[in-house]
């Protein structure tokens, strides 16, 4: 069973930076997708940004774009997103969350087989 751990959160004022960091120990990255998503107050669960293990191919979702990076480390067996230029609406619980490779929709929370604990973001005007 893959256990993630996810960390990282905090407050911040817009247009502040923070990372998030999700550890997957014993994980084999080429096998998943690893990636983020979030969970505002009153709303649903959205993917945010994904590694595809396989290829090394990220994806974000459009209203991140340009200010968010997600990046691996192998060797530490960890995924990192790197949040730039922090908006109040980027609030929200972030969870890490994985899926075997080929056997999911990209940002589709239903074909999650794993999800790490939620990390609370909170940005402020």
């Amino acid at each position: 069973e893959v256990q993630l751990q996810a960390s990282g959160g905090g407050s911040v004022q817009a247009g502040g930076s923070l990372r998030l960091s999700c550890a997957a120990p014993g994980f084999t990255f080429d096998d998943y997708g690893i990636g983020w998503f979030r969970q505002a107050p009153g709303k649903e669960r959205e993917g945010v940004s994904w590694f595809s293990g396989d290829d090394e191919s990220t994806y974000y979702a459009d209203s991140v774009k340009g200010r968010f990076t997600i990046s691996s480390d192998n060797a530490k067996k960890t995924v990192y997103l790197q949040m730039n230029n922090l908006k109040v609406e980027d609030t929200a619980v972030y969870y890490c969350a994985t899926a075997v490779v080929g056997d999911y929709d990209l940002f589709d929370a239903d074909d999650m087989d794993y999800w790490g604990k939620g990390t609370l973001v909170t940005v402020s005007s």
